[in-house]
């Protein structure tokens, strides 16, 4: 049976997790973010429909965002789905962080909120924002999709800010198969999440049903003696066909399902978060050991913690000095079971269907690191001869 790596490290989920129980997730999440009322969403999407909606009710007079270039095309959606108008702001050259300088330009009395976005699980520079935020009068919207268990100082990220999210998607660490965290320590603004969430959040017996299919099946398949038929030969079939956004899963569609996260799917996530804090632990100390080598190559840009900030680990994010050089490695990585893929093929505005709601602009650093980054799996699956076996082949690349 051919043997398939995961793109990012997921919490494999047991039989047991799958039993019927009280369902306890919002209150252990509460005490492990260390936050009053964590509101569960049925995505992170879906969360951030939520927190834009109660931030425009409290601030109706504002309605641009401004996020960061490179970013998922969920967010744009999310921004459109919610009435709103997006702004973009490149990010700073060779760095995952907004662009402070242009940030400051594209802020006014019409911005509501400001969303940087802890990327790959890296914390990046929310004072910055916030700084811009209040000269300006707009929120802070922590973007922390991929950064469950991430930390600034003793602080969860999305404490910085006004509010934050996480994403409980596959591949997020924990996963209800789609799931979201919303959470905020203004008072002000959990109330009005709430009663946006009464306003936006409708029952969906279809959806809710899917859901639950999709969680039964990543509990079977998600293991890599299965992964080869559920995620391998889709992707190998995308890239055949020269679609790499089908390939990482950037083709969304228009519609964006809210609905409540069920009982049953709450209790999964109750179980499965005894396990999460060890398995993050597991997935730090297994980044960092593997940091040095990628460090090593020439040319090769591995980002790592910031002062102060302690960040998860779904993947290892890295750009290539060249776009040839990042192209000419996957040519060999990508379909070769390893776990070796791209975040975001291109910056917003290149996405062919998001046009008509993602303005042009020019975005110099967001493209060139669309162009130049590629990621690789911190899955606890991926051995050490598999991950001698990518550096090999990056340092046969960089050679030539």
């Amino acid at each position: 049976m051919r043997r398939e790596l995961p793109p990012t490290a997921g919490l494999p989920l047991r039989p047991s997790d799958l039993l019927p129980r009280r369902a306890r997730f919002a209150a252990n999440l509460a005490g492990w973010l260390g936050v009053a009322d964590p509101q569960l969403e049925c995505s992170g999407t879906a969360a951030m429909v939520v927190a834009l909606h109660a931030m425009h009710r409290l601030r109706p007079q504002r309605d641009e965002v401004v996020v960061p270039a490179w970013t998922c095309p969920l967010v744009a959606l999310a921004i459109h789905r919610a009435g709103l108008k997006l702004k973009l702001c490149d990010l700073a050259p060779g760095s995952i962080d907004l662009d402070a300088a242009q940030l400051a330009t594209l802020c006014g009395p019409r911005t509501l909120a400001i969303v940087p976005t802890h990327l790959a699980g890296r914390v990046v520079d929310v004072p910055a924002a916030m700084a811009i935020a209040r000269d300006c009068g707009a929120y802070v919207l922590e973007d922390a999709a991929q950064a469950l268990g991430a930390r600034h100082g003793d602080a969860s990220v999305g404490l910085l800010g006004d509010a934050g999210f996480f994403s409980l998607a596959v591949g997020k660490g924990l996963t209800l198969y789609e799931g979201g965290v919303l959470i905020s320590r203004d008072a002000q603004l959990r109330q009005a999440c709430m009663a946006s969430r009464r306003e936006v959040i409708r029952t969906n017996p279809r959806w809710s049903m899917q859901r639950a299919v999709e969680l039964l099946g990543y509990a079977v398949a998600y293991r890599p003696s299965l992964l080869y038929a559920v995620y391998g030969k889709p992707l190998r079939a995308a890239l055949a066909a020269g679609d790499p956004v089908a390939a990482v899963g950037d083709d969304f569609g228009p519609d964006i399902p809210l609905h409540p996260l069920g009982r049953w799917r709450q209790g999964v996530g109750t179980a499965a978060f005894a396990r999460l804090p060890g398995f993050l632990d597991y997935t730090r100390r297994q980044a960092r050991a593997r940091l040095e080598p990628l460090r090593a190559l020439p040319g090769v840009t591995v980002f790592d913690d910031a002062p102060g900030t302690q960040g998860s680990w779904p993947f290892l994010l890295l750009t290539l000095p060249t776009g040839e050089a990042r192209d000419s490695a996957l040519d060999t990585l990508w379909t070769a079971g390893l776990g070796v893929s791209r975040l975001f093929i291109h910056a917003l505005p290149d996405y062919g269907y998001l046009r008509d709601i993602v303005p042009a602009a020019n975005l110099p650093n967001a493209r060139d690191f669309a162009a130049r980054s590629l990621t690789i799996t911190n899955s606890p699956w991926l051995r050490d001869d598999e991950f001698a076996r990518i550096v090999d082949t990056l340092q046969r690349v960089l050679r030539n």
